[in-house]
């Protein structure tokens, strides 16, 4: 289901990193949540932290919310 999120974290890379993708633009590839954070809050997002969960901001597509496809 598309939601049209501002931000769009995408399913697992072959190298487990998730692309990240903020109003069309790449920010960067993400291997945990902590790099996600980093990306948003240099885009100028506050509190990025807050909002990962939130379907209005963060649409999370392939794999489950928060899953890096090594146990973090």
């Amino acid at each position: 289901m598309r939601h049209d999120a501002p931000i769009v974290i995408h399913r697992l890379s072959a190298t487990g990193g998730r692309r990240v993708v903020a109003r069309g633009q790449i920010l960067g590839l993400a291997y945990r949540d902590a790099d996600v954070i980093e990306f948003l809050r240099r885009a100028g997002v506050a509190a990025p932290e807050e909002i990962l969960d939130d379907p209005a901001w963060v649409e999370w597509r392939g794999t489950k919310p928060h899953e890096w496809g090594d146990g973090r």
